[in-house]
């Protein structure tokens, strides 16, 4: 297995190329599925209070073996938290469920554009990150206006926007506003809901060319995009195969075949979504 790349973030940290998402797990299978993936070699892990399973998350962190150090834990304020003191009360009940004196990357979850209050919760993370509580800050679900919002509010952009991204839903012109100003993209739900995405011709004739399951097609499109994908996997040996991701490189052709089918969004619209 070819070692995981990684992306530089725009205040100097880095990212894994590729992660292990634990929506929808609870605890106990989420401290399985963790502890699981770091011994396999995953750096990355992506949680939230919302999903209801950091501290099952934290166990398994715990339980790897694998120094602290090494391995880059994400979470998210959830909406009913937004506001400047309720964020650093999130982020406490956060830490205490993880187990954890940080919090690698911690993002808003959505936007709420609605509630109008996610410059505050912002300015609340920048606060945190500069405590040394929270090494990265970025957002989730998030369109190039809200994030300019940011930016000209504070002054600072997110390192990341994890948003809804997979070929039926390719993003284009949101990655594109990303590379120009140095966030990195990351994908939920990067595999769709499997079954439209993995039996596409498209996906299974590259499948077939580079002798690789489709699964592993769709997320080295997202790789070779550029995009960080963060699968969601209990399975051993699925996990393993979503991380082997590197000993093949698809063509121009296939990368274009793969995302250009008619678009659709499964997840919620970040203009309207409202997600507590």
């Amino acid at each position: 297995m070819t070692g995981t790349p990684l992306h530089s973030f725009n205040d100097g940290r880095t990212l894994p190329a590729v992660g292990l998402g634990t929506y929808p797990l609870d605890d106990a299978d989420a401290e399985k599925a963790v502890a699981g993936a770091l011994g396999l070699g995953y750096r990355l892990v992506d949680t939230a209070l919302n999903y209801g399973n950091e501290r099952g998350t934290g166990r398994g962190i715990a339980a790897s073996g694998v120094p602290r150090d090494e391995i880059v834990v994400t979470s998210k304020v959830p909406g009913r938290h937004h506001g400047y003191e309720e964020t650093l009360a999130s982020f406490e009940e956060s830490r205490a469920l993880l187990g954890l004196d940080h919090i690698d990357l911690y993002l808003i979850h959505w936007p709420l554009p609605r509630v109008d209050r996610y410059v505050d919760t912002w300015k609340a993370m920048l606060k945190l990150r500069e405590d040394g509580l929270v090494r990265s800050v970025g957002v989730s679900n998030f369109t190039a206006e809200h994030i300019e919002r940011l930016e000209r509010e504070t002054g600072v952009l997110p390192a990341v926007n994890q948003i809804e991204l997979h070929p039926l839903l390719p993003q284009a012109e949101l990655r594109a506003f990303h590379e120009s100003k140095g966030i990195v993209t990351e994908a939920w739900s990067p595999l769709a809901r499997g079954r439209e995405v993995l039996e596409d011709p498209a996906t299974v004739a590259a499948a077939r060319a580079h002798g690789v399951t489709p699964g592993q097609v769709v997320l080295r499109w997202h790789t070779q995009l550029g995009v960080v994908p963060i699968p969601k996997s209990a399975d051993p040996g699925r996990q393993r195969e979503n991380l082997d991701l590197f000993g093949f490189t698809l063509t121009a052709e296939e990368l274009a075949a793969i995302g250009g089918g008619k678009e659709h969004r499964f997840g919620g619209d970040p203009e309207t979504h409202e997600e507590f």
